[in-house]
């Protein structure tokens, strides 16, 4: 079986002063290079979901995928269709995303997602992450219909998919929305 991976990188966060979340430093790195770092060991090859300049993600030396034409702007599941597309073209059987304002996935994030069985997405504390999940390539057709169809939310797209618990304390999946986020972050680097 082959798993490639995918960094959905957004774009810019509102409440970060509109600067984007994937180039925010953390520790020194970008956000992305600490998910990416977490990510790669756990698949086969990883890309990236970004619309706008390719260059700023340069030293990641990995692909990055802009939405499709007339998807742009429409959310993290045109990101997803990108990605399994890509999969695809690469023999990749799943497809594992990750959100690249979330610097502390699971080293396992993977592991147990195929476990589970795909589609799967983690959830911890009670909170479900459908941007951390793993996508059957084979599906793509099916999301593809979905999105066409005018539907965006992530959680109709992986309904019925398994959820896996993740609640390990400090939570795992915890994001990096706000600066006060952000200054969490670094002290938990720091320990």
């Amino acid at each position: 079986m082959v798993i490639a991976g995918l960094i959905l990188a957004g774009g810019q966060g509102r409440r970060m002063g509109g600067a984007d979340k994937a180039l925010l430093s953390l520790a020194g790195r970008p956000l992305i290079a600490h998910v990416a770092a977490r990510l790669a060991p756990q698949v086969g090859g990883i890309a990236i979901s970004a619309n706008g300049d390719a260059g700023r993600f340069a030293d990641l030396a990995c692909p990055v995928l802009p939405d499709a034409p007339g998807h742009r702007g429409e959310g993290p599941l045109a990101g997803i269709l990108a990605g399994l597309e890509w999969a695809e073209a690469q023999g990749a059987d799943l497809l594992a995303t990750a959100s690249c304002d979330t610097p502390f996935l699971p080293a396992d994030l993977v592991a147990r997602l195929v476990a589970a069985g795909a589609p799967a997405m983690a959830a911890s504390h009670g909170r479900q992450h459908p941007t951390a999940a793993l996508w059957p390539v084979s599906h793509r057709a099916a999301l593809a219909e979905l999105f066409a169809s005018g539907e965006r939310r992530m959680r109709v797209a992986l309904a019925g998919a398994a959820e896996v618990a993740f609640d390990a304390l400090p939570d795992p999946f915890a994001n990096i929305n706000t600066p006060d986020d952000l200054s969490e972050a670094e002290a938990r680097m720091r320990a």
